[in-house]
């Protein structure tokens, strides 16, 4: 409560964050005004609690082969409620039923990385990343839907020709490499001459 009781000697301090160090002063007032504020108290830390939190901007992409990327922002140290702070990261392909789900045990961590040779370039995965510390495990963010990585191009430029146009200079054309689901799209082209 704002104003106690002139007669109390004691008040409850509600809505604290879990977890974090607090001081406290108090100061007494009359009709004449406001007197000066106590010492500090002691240093108290609140008990630990289940973080409530969920990162956000989940996303990813990206990475090698056969490489699931995913990425978020960390969790504030004021929002880990206690100790033993972490993040759960859920994932699954599209249209799967059963949940992959692994653990990363650092707090400043943002990214996790899911190897394994089966999976397809440019997947769709739906992923969920959550939040756990001693107390146990807390909010999962909403689903987002990241891609698997991309494979290198399966085929080789088609139509190549060249012209010269001066002394010094010659043009070279090529038919653009169509977009395939399984390789993505094509960044950009080498031309080598001999």
């Amino acid at each position: 409560p704002e104003v106690i009781n002139g007669r109390s000697h004691q008040a409850t301090v509600v809505d604290l964050s879990p977890w974090v160090e607090y001081e406290f002063r108090v100061v007494a007032s009359n009709g004449v005004g406001i007197g000066e504020p106590s010492s500090p108290s002691a240093l108290l830390r609140t008990r630990a609690a289940v973080p409530v939190v969920a990162p956000t901007n989940i996303s990813g992409g990206g990475g090698s082969r056969s490489e699931l990327v995913i990425t978020w922002e960390p969790v504030s140290e004021e929002l880990q409620n206690g100790e033993g702070f972490g993040y759960i990261v859920m994932f699954r392909p599209l249209g799967s039923t059963t949940w992959t789900k692994a653990a990363v045990a650092s707090v400043e961590s943002s990214k996790y990385v899911y190897r394994n040779e089966s999976i397809t370039p440019l997947s769709p995965f739906e992923v969920k990343v959550g939040v756990y510390n001693n107390e146990g495990e807390g909010t999962l963010s909403s689903i987002s839907i990241i891609y698997s990585g991309e494979d290198e191009p399966q085929m080789a430029p088609a139509g190549a020709s060249a012209l010269s146009v001066s002394a010094a200079a010659v043009e070279v054309s090529w038919l653009p490499i169509p977009w395939n689901r399984h390789t993505g799209r094509v960044l950009g082209y080498e031309v080598r001459g001999w």
